[in-house]
């Protein structure tokens, strides 16, 4: 069991027997009164978000989410085709399982999938990704007195903001989880 002050984002929980994600967290004091907890909430299943209020003392299950190494194969129609690394099996995930892990997906791309009770909830991706720089316009002389930025097209087909002295054919280091340009490689 986990109390309600406990919680933090990105915790998963059981709750009335449904599965909630906790996206936002706030411990609440009330000028003479006492503290309260207002958590905002994803439903695992449906997709519906909630916000709720607790007293911190209040209980919920803990929900133990498995994370299973598996990689990316191809995409099949709308669906993403991965195997998992331990047995070998191949299976289709829908484009909500992936959610915006989508755009930095490359064939043979190694990834995590989180699982509760032999369901696949969604997918977590290393926290970089190594990617080219298949477009960017070319950076003038005299233009990095002020560290300014260019919007660079990488392999997957998404938009990073990039340092002026990267070029189109530069490989990059990018984080996956805000889409932010780290540094070249």
């Amino acid at each position: 069991m986990i109390s309600a002050g406990d919680l933090r984002p990105g915790n998963t929980v059981e709750r009335n027997g449904e599965l909630l994600q906790v996206l936002d967290f706030a411990h609440v004091k009330m000028g003479r009164g006492t503290a309260i907890v207002r958590a905002k909430f994803k439903n695992v299943n449906t997709g519906a978000v909630t916000e709720e209020t607790f007293r911190p003392e209040e209980k919920f299950g803990r929900a133990r989410i498995e994370r299973t190494a598996a990689q990316y194969l191809y995409k099949d129609g709308e669906n993403f085709v991965v195997m998992d690394s331990s047995t070998y099996d191949q299976f289709p995930l829908s484009p909500d399982t992936v959610g915006d892990a989508a755009q930095w997906l490359r064939e043979n791309d190694e990834l995590f999938l989180l699982q509760y009770e032999g369901k696949v909830l969604g997918v977590e991706l290393p926290i970089t990704a190594e990617l080219e720089v298949t477009y960017t316009e070319p950076g003038f002389r005299g233009d990095t007195a002020t560290g300014g930025t260019k919007p660079a097209t990488v392999e997957t087909g998404v938009n990073v903001d990039v340092p002026l002295f990267v070029n189109t054919g530069d490989r990059i280091k990018v984080d996956t989880r805000s889409g932010r340009y780290i540094e070249r490689v």
